[in-house]
């Protein structure tokens, strides 16, 4: 009897041990960023305006549904800080733009150079975003436009 509960015992084990390594092995892994526009809904497109900075516009993929636009945004492979006062609340640079010698990042950035937030459908026109990014749900399938300045859309139309 003490031999057929210790197989017992050890058979019961090693079927959760199996069914560990089987859950693990079969859950997926976040999928990563991709440097272009998503696919229809596989996920938010991402718009990224530097021109003003002195750069171009990158464009690329938070894959699935991220739940605001600034998980979009950071999904999309983009490095975000916020303002000391504030946190991620204000956006004060995007891939480090503009410097800290442009802008210390304290308190909100000036009305005449921040960045601007916007949405649009797949290949529809820039709307301005009336919510922060911290509260915004985009859908999958549409697109997220960031653009610094005073206020003006992304200067591409919305992939």
């Amino acid at each position: 009897m003490f031999r057929t509960t210790v197989r017992a015992r050890l058979a019961g084990l090693l079927a959760a041990v199996v069914a560990a390594v089987t859950l693990t092995a079969v859950e997926p892994t976040p999928p990563a960023a991709q440097a272009a526009a998503c696919t229809g809904a596989t996920g938010v497109t991402v718009v990224v305006d530097f021109a003003a900075l002195g750069g171009g516009v990158q464009v690329a993929c938070a894959p699935g549904d991220p739940a605001t636009g600034l998980a979009a945004l950071q999904t999309a492979g983009f490095t975000v800080t916020g303002t000391s006062r504030w946190g991620l609340a204000f956006v004060c640079r995007i891939n480090g733009k503009p410097t800290a010698a442009t802008d210390p990042c304290v308190n909100t950035p000036p009305v005449t150079a921040y960045w601007s937030y916007w949405h649009a459908p797949a290949g529809g026109a820039w709307s301005y975003s009336s919510s922060g990014a911290g509260s915004y749900n985009p859908a999958p399938g549409s697109v997220e436009g960031w653009a610094f300045g005073a206020g003006a859309p992304p200067s591409v139309p919305a992939p």
